[in-house]
């Protein structure tokens, strides 16, 4: 034990030692009498102990306290003296002497330094614990102050309060914690009605748990929040508070939202897929046959009857292509196009899918200039815009769809007018966003203005929406104008047909019903047509029974072996072997990884005779001039 003694007898101070090692405490001592002594003591060692006299000529005992509270307030100070008054005694003490001996009754000396080392033990103890708590404290406070999920602790007993919210609450809901301190209800106020029940009941259960809920920001927007809480109870088991943290989870939705809409939309193209070639091959069988009736019946009453089949088999062509367009297994097929057209052709559909309760009409300008897009993409907008305006006339009204050319020249518009119940501007600011809906939970996907908005944009066009709420909402389009003119499509000219010349030609097709009708196409138009049921059967006749062909015409997509792939295996021994592809469902590469070979059209089912006997003709032509 070190101890500094602040004396101007050095006698005493030895008399002090002698006391505390009679007492059998191992000593080791410095003294000191002036300032600077006591200084230059401290600065050396810190004295677990000082004893100080009082009465001293050149050194007050008041300031050697002042000194040894200023280097260390923990160590014990006792004043030793020979005499002193009461009032500078009890003057002593509260400024910090721990006790105070004369110096003619030292016996009480060596316990009194005992007590004190173990209080000032204690006291040391008892101040790292504090300022260890402190720390702790402050590294909390600046964790939750900025960390991005919510801290918070709620106390529901005797009476509900919220006694803890980090800062991270404003940004979920637009209200700092002052707020929920000052209204311990507003945290309920602020999740969607939906979920206030189970928020209620999750806080009051001895087992909160993790659960998903929906909090409404004060501007409208809402955030998909995660809870992850515990339960505080009492001695009896009551729960009396509930603690835990809150996160943000609505990018993280969106995105699971995106991949199991994507995934959706794989499944769904995969389904369309197969669907589109068995149902195109159908309507390839329905289309040929009711072609060659109209051929044979040319004077017949019954021909505008075969016309009508021929039209409802391109209607069935054409809703089969916007299922894969609508998948994305189709690729745009861009043309000129009268947007009064379209508009004037979509109106039937559109008053049969609106109801009788909306009053539909259009305004559309004469001497429009021609755009240049895919049809059912133009079409797939114009809907998604009209179903939007529809959701928000539940009891009826009036929805408005008009043209014109804008001011600059350079674009053409189309807007769709509603006078449904209109949009606040938080709402109408997000409405072109992916997956954000105002009809709530299982009641729209928050795709139709998104789809509409990408579809736009890739053609170099904008779109934009403006509404207030009770005034209805105008959505606008604007396309840029081509150059193209569009034109009708000429009726077809049966006489002129071309005439196969005796050219040989190689059908294969897995569909039987295909398969007899494009080659009995072929053989009226005068062609030599060998037929297979499948690539297979096509090698074996040209290479095991050396068939000579002209011109392949084959099916795409076909069991064991595709189109694509049969064409190279052919090719091989006859590399200007002139093919044709058909085909009801194309989406990129065919089975086996192969692309279309550049100088092989595709003909796509279902289609006209005359188109079959054009593109056969157009290929013979490049490969054999005379054809």
């Amino acid at each position: 034990m070190h101890i500094l003694v602040v004396d101007d007898s050095d006698d005493d101070a030895v008399l002090i030692v002698r006391q505390l090692a009679k007492a059998g405490l191992e000593v080791v001592h410095r003294r000191a009498d002036t300032p600077e002594g006591v200084a230059a003591a401290l600065a050396d060692r810190s004295p677990d102990v000082v004893i100080c006299d009082y009465n001293m000529p050149v050194f007050r005992a008041e300031e050697a306290l002042e000194q040894v509270r200023e280097h260390d307030a923990d160590i014990p100070f006792l004043l030793v003296s020979g005499q002193v008054g009461e009032e500078a005694a009890a003057a002593m003490m509260r400024a910090g002497v721990r006790d105070f001996l004369l110096k003619d009754r030292l016996a009480r000396l060596a316990p009194a330094v005992q007590r004190e080392l173990h209080e000032a033990a204690e006291r040391r103890q008892r101040r790292r614990a504090e300022e260890a708590l402190r720390e702790s404290e402050e590294r909390f406070r600046l964790i939750a102050e900025h960390a991005q999920d919510v801290i918070f602790r709620y106390r529901l007993h005797p009476s509900p309060a919220m006694e803890y919210l980090s800062p991270a609450i404003e940004e979920i809901t637009g209200y700092p914690p002052e707020r929920f301190y000052a209204d311990p209800e507003l945290i309920f106020q602020t999740v969607d009605p939906e979920d206030r029940a189970t928020l209620h009941a999750s806080w009051g259960s001895a087992e909160p748990g993790t659960l998903t809920i929906h909090f409404q920001h004060h501007s409208g927007r809402t955030a998909w929040v995660e809870q992850r809480a515990s339960s505080i109870a009492d001695r009896t088991g009551r729960i009396v508070a509930v603690e835990g943290i809150l996160r943000d989870i609505t990018e993280r939705t969106r995105l699971e939202q995106q991949l199991r809409q994507a995934e959706r939309l794989d499944s769904l193209g995969q389904l369309a897929g197969g669907i589109a070639h068995d149902f195109n091959n159908i309507l390839a069988v329905i289309s040929g046959y009711a072609d060659i009736l109209a051929d044979e019946l040319a004077d017949h009453p019954c021909r505008p009857d075969v016309q009508a089949i021929e039209q409802a088999a391109a209607r069935g062509s054409g809703l089969t292509r916007q299922l894969l367009i609508f998948s994305r297994l189709e690729p745009s097929r861009p043309e000129p196009l009268d947007l009064n057209t379209v508009a004037a052709d979509m109106q039937r559909l559109l008053a049969r899918t609106l109801g009788e309760d909306i009053e539909l009409s259009t305004l559309l300008a004469t001497d429009l200039p021609a755009i240049l897009m895919d049809r059912s993409k133009l079409e797939q907008v114009l809907m998604n815009a009209v179903m939007n305006s529809r959701a928000a006339m539940p009891s009826g009204g009036r929805l408005t769809i008009s043209t014109g050319v804008e001011p600059d020249g350079r674009f053409v518009s189309l807007t769709i007018t509603d006078t449904g119940t209109g949009m606040p501007p938080e709402v109408a600011a997000r409405a072109f966003e992916p997956f954000f809906t105002t009809k709530g939970r299982g009641k729209g996907t928050g795709l139709g203005l998104a789809t509409a908005y990408g579809v736009v944009t890739d053609v170099g066009g904008t779109i934009t929406l403006d509404s207030q709420p009770g005034q209805g909402t105008t959505v606008r389009v604007r396309l840029p104008i081509s150059s193209d003119t569009p034109t009708a499509p000429a009726p077809p000219d049966r006489a002129a047909q071309p005439a196969g010349g005796g050219h040989r030609i190689l059908v294969v097709e897995d569909e039987d019903g295909v398969r007899d009708i494009v080659c009995r196409i072929l053989v009226k138009a005068g062609y030599e047509v060998h037929a297979a049921g499948d690539p297979q059967e096509a090698l074996k006749l040209c290479l095991e029974r050396d068939l000579q062909v002209d011109a392949l015409l084959s099916d795409v997509i076909m069991p064991g072996m595709s189109g694509t792939q049969l064409a190279a295996e052919l090719r091989r021994s006859r590399p200007d072997l002139p093919v044709l592809f058909m085909s009801g469902y194309t989406s990129g590469p065919a089975p086996g990884g192969q692309e279309l070979p550049p100088d092989a059209p595709l003909l796509h089912k279902p289609f006209q005779n005359d188109q079959l006997l054009n593109a056969m003709h157009q290929l013979l032509e490049r490969r054999h001039p005379s054809a």
